[in-house]
């Protein structure tokens, strides 16, 4: 090895002869991420009478492995004066980012604004939705699954989906990844309609997400106990990115049958 500064690392040019570095300015087809590496589970929201409760764990998994525990995966979106939106990302953490400072962008961009309008949360998921189908037109998707929590125009509770495809969704509940199948059967027991959400109190609506963090921790493997929640009204966003889920351990297990050493 050449042992000079300037050349650290690299092999002597009077031994192995000079690095032919002529492949890397080869001429090819464009290439795209053809799968997400690290990713985020599920992202869970239900409305309420006043507003939609929006939460996501904070793990980034790397495939099985649990490699960043304190990803934040909800997004506060404010145009010109308080927050207003919450988007929860599902899916690849750089295509987040990416989207995140796009939102960053689109906010400081209407916050100059002279129009006297700020951004809905519908219309932060129609920008988010248009992005996702551009990329997917140009066969390079960005790999995440969104929900858009806030109110819309007239202050009524909106929450919404849009997925890599650019395919979107409403609902009174929703949920991205595993939560599409564990948390929205159990969410729709509380929310089984847009007159039904009408009857659902915040303080229920917050006890019904939780119970979903929790089962979605028991059951899917790419999942934690430490979570970021939201609440989003009229009045603003209430958001804590910290939390644990209380009660959460593992001991129940000694108590089953065929469990380790319990036998009997």
């Amino acid at each position: 090895m050449n042992h000079l500064p300037q050349a650290w690392g690299r092999p002597r040019d009077d031994v192995y002869g000079a690095y032919d570095a002529s492949y890397l300015s080869q001429a090819g087809p464009s290439q795209h991420t053809q799968q997400p590496i690290v990713t985020g589970t599920s992202v869970i929201g239900l409305k309420f009478k006043d507003g939609v409760v929006i939460a996501a764990d904070n793990l980034a998994s790397y495939g099985s492995l649990a490699r960043f525990t304190n990803v934040k995966r909800l997004r506060a979106f404010s145009s010109s004066g308080p927050p207003t939106a919450v988007i929860g990302f599902g899916g690849d953490v750089s295509d987040m980012q990416y989207l995140d400072r796009l939102l960053q962008s689109l906010s400081i961009e209407e916050a100059y604004s002279s129009s006297g309008h700020g951004l809905t949360a519908q219309n932060v998921h129609t920008y988010l939705s248009k992005v996702l189908y551009k990329r997917r037109s140009d066969f390079n998707p960005l790999w995440n699954h969104l929900l858009v929590a806030g109110l819309d125009s007239a202050d009524e509770p909106f929450l919404a989906s849009a997925d890599l495809l650019g395919t979107t969704f409403s609902a009174p509940c929703l949920a991205t990844g595993f939560g599409a199948h564990l948390a929205v059967p159990l969410l729709r027991k509380l929310a089984k309609s847009d007159e039904a959400v009408k009857e659902i109190t915040e303080e229920e609506a917050v006890n019904a997400v939780k119970e979903c963090l929790k089962v979605l921790y028991y059951r899917d493997a790419r999942s934690t106990d430490r979570y970021s929640i939201a609440v989003i009204k009229k009045g603003g966003v209430e958001m804590k990115e910290d939390e644990v889920l209380e009660g959460q351990s593992w001991k129940f297990a000694e108590g089953i049958r065929g469990y380790g050493r319990t036998t009997e």
